[in-house]
C-alpha cells in the first residue's frame, strides 16, 4: 500500500522548486488521507504525531510559492491517468462537473459570500455566507465498481475582483467568467490529457453561454472530425425547443432559422413514440420509456441537440446531448453515473475534511453580512503589500483543497486494488458490505489504525523519513545535534 502511495506522490516532485516544500506536500496529503478530525492543520499534526513547531512551517507551506497550482494539477491528471483504470464509454473518458457550497462564517476569508442554498433537507439553511467551489471529477472503476475520482476543485465565485489584480500573477490564476463556464474550463483541460471525454453536468449547466463556449472550444481542439468533449446533461421541466425551419418553396427573405416551438413536457402524453428497454440504472436494473429525437435549443443560437425524453418509476426526465447521433440508451446509462460526483462530495466533506480550512488575512476588511447585494469588499483594496496577502490567502486555501483531491483519490485507487481489498475488510467491522470494494472511510479506518505499524515496516520510504523527520522526536534529536 505504501508503495502506491509513495509512487503517486512521488511524480509531482519536480513541480517544487525546493524539497522542503516537497516535504510538507507529502506529509499534508498523507495526514488527510488518515485525519481522525477537521479541525484545519491541526489534525494534521495531531493524527501524524508532529512537533508543535510544524505548526508556522505548515502555514507557511500552503501559502508558498514553491509551486504553481496549476502545474500540480496538471501532474494530477497525468498521474492519474497512469495509475487506476479510467471508465470508458465508446472509446471515451467520462468527466462529471458540478458546483458545491460550503458554509464559511469567517469575516477576513476572502470570496466569502452570501448565497441562496436549494435543498429538499429542511436541515440545510436557505441562506448561507460561503465559498463556492466548482468540481471536475473523472469515473474510475475495476471493472465492479467505480468511483468519481477528484480531479480540481476551485473558487468559482467571490474572486472576480481579483482577477484584474497585477500582484495575482504568479501567484494563483483567477477567472472573471462565470460558474459554467469555468467548469467547461476546467473540463477542457483535463481532457487535453484524457483525450476524448464525455462530459456529465446538472441542468443547471444547460444555457446559451456554455453552449458557445463549448462549440468554441471544440473547434480549436477538434480531431479527426469529431469534438473534444460531448456534453450530456438535463434540461428543466419547462423547456422549449424548436423543430427544423421548413421554407417554402419559391419564398423570398431569409430563410427561417427555426421552426414550430416544442414544449418537452408535452410529449410525455404521446406514448406511442416511446419505446422500452431494461438499462442498468444506479447499479440496479431498470425498465425505461425513452422518446429521442434532434431539436433545436437556444435563443438566437439555435443549436441542433438529441433530447431524450425518459419515463420510469413515475418518474420524467429530459436529458439532453451535444451529439446528436449518440444512442438513446447510452445518454440514459451516461447520466446515471452523473450522481457519484455528489458520493464524492459527501466523502470529501466528511471524511477527508477537504474544506474544512481556517486560512484568512488582517488585510482584508471585515465582512458586513447585512451590505447591499453587489458590494465586493475586495473592490475597495488598492495597497499593493494587502492585495499579495489577500491572494496568498486565496492559493492557500485552493491549496488545502486541492491535497484533500489527491488524497481522497489515492484512496479511491487503493480501495479498487484488490491486492488491498482484503486486509482493508478484516480491519472494520460492518454489518453488511454494499460494494465489492471497500469505501474510502474503510481504507481511512485501516491507515489510521495501522499507520506507525506500516511506517515502521518501510523504514526506507521516503513517506516515512519525512514525517519521521517532522516528529518531536526528530525535532530533538536536530537540537541535539545543533548542542
Amino acid at each position: 500500500m505504501i508503495k502506491t502511495v509513495e509512487t503517486m506522490l512521488l511524480s509531482f516532485r519536480k513541480h517544487f522548486s525546493r524539497e522542503g516544500c516537497f516535504k510538507w506536500f507529502v506529509v499534508s496529503v498523507f495526514a488527510l488521507m488518515l485525519r481522525g478530525d477537521k479541525l484545519g492543520i491541526t489534525s494534521v499534526i495531531r493524527d501524524l504525531d508532529l512537533s508543535h513547531k510544524c505548526y508556522e512551517n505548515l502555514l507557511h507551506f500552503f501559502r508558498s510559492r514553491a509551486s504553481s497550482l496549476s502545474s500540480l494539477r496538471e501532474q494530477w491528471y497525468i498521474t492519474v491517468r497512469n495509475s487506476t483504470i479510467l471508465h470508458r464509454v465508446k472509446g471515451r473518458a467520462v468527466l462529471v462537473g458540478d458546483g458545491v457550497k460550503q458554509s464559511k462564517e469567517a469575516l477576513k476569508m476572502p470570496g466569502v459570500k452570501k448565497m441562496v442554498q436549494e435543498s429538499e433537507t429542511c436541515s440545510k439553511k436557505q441562506y448561507i455566507h460561503g465559498h463556492m467551489f466548482g468540481q471536475i471529477g473523472i469515473i474510475i472503476t475495476n471493472l465492479r465498481s467505480r468511483y468519481c475520482l477528484p480531479l480540481k476543485s476551485s473558487i468559482q465565485d467571490g474572486l472576480r475582483a481579483m482577477a484584474g489584480w497585477p500582484e495575482a500573477k504568479g501567484i494563483m490564476e483567477i477567472s472573471d467568467k462565470s460558474h459554467v463556464e469555468q467548469i467547461i474550463e476546467s473540463a477542457f483541460e483535463a481532457a487535453k490529457v484524457f483525450r476524448d471525454s464525455y462530459l456529465l453536468l446538472d441542468r443547471y449547466f444547460l444555457t446559451r453561454p456554455a453552449l458557445i463556449l463549448l462549440n468554441a472550444l471544440n473547434s480549436t481542439h477538434r480531431q479527426s472530425g469529431d469534438d473534444l468533449i460531448v456534453m450530456i446533461t438535463k434540461a428543466k421541466a419547462n423547456c422549449i425547443a424548436y423543430r427544423h425551419p421548413r421554407r417554402k418553396t419559391g419564398s423570398k427573405g431569409r430563410p427561417p432559422r427555426k421552426g414550430k416551438s416544442v414544449k418537452l413536457a408535452e410529449l410525455f402524453s404521446q406514448k406511442r413514440f416511446f419505446a422500452e428497454a431494461t438499462i442498468m440504472m444506479y447499479g440496479v436494473e431498470e425498465t425505461v420509456s425513452y422518446y429521442c429525437l434532434n431539436l433545436l435549443w437556444g435563443q438566437k443560437l439555435y443549436q441542433e441537440l438529441r433530447f431524450v425524453l425518459v419515463s420510469y418509476r413515475g418518474k420524467r426526465n429530459v436529458l439532453v446531448s451535444t451529439d446528436t447521433s449518440l444512442d438513446p440508451l447510452t445518454i440514459i446509462g451516461l447520466y446515471s453515473t452523473r450522481f457519484s460526483i455528489e458520493e464524492t462530495f459527501r466523502e470529501f466533506k466528511q471524511q477527508i475534511g477537504g474544506f474544512c480550512y481556517h486560512f484568512w488575512t488582517k488585510s482584508l476588511p471585515k465582512l458586513n453580512h447585512f451590505a447591499k447585494k453587489g458590494t465586493d469588499l475586495l473592490e475597495g483594496i488598492v495597497d499593493s503589500t494587502s492585495r499579495i496577502k489577500i491572494v496568498e490567502t486565496a492559493r492557500a486555501i485552493e491549496t488545502f483543497v486541492f491535497c484533500g483531491s489527491v488524497a481522497l483519490g489515492i484512496l479511491q485507487i487503493i480501495a479498487l486494488d484488490k491486492r488491498h481489498r482484503q486486509e482493508v475488510k478484516e480491519s472494520r467491522y460492518l454489518r453488511t458490505y454494499s460494494k465489492d470494494v471497500p469505501s474510502e472511510a474503510s481504507v481511512m479506518y485501516y491507515l489510521r489504525k495501522k499507520v506507525f505499524s506500516i511506517l515502521s515496516r518501510n523504514p526506507h520510504s521516503f513517506v516515512t523519513e519525512y514525517i519521521r523527520e517532522k516528529q518531536i522526536w526528530g525535532f530533538e534529536e536536530s537540537d541535539a545535534k545543533t548542542a
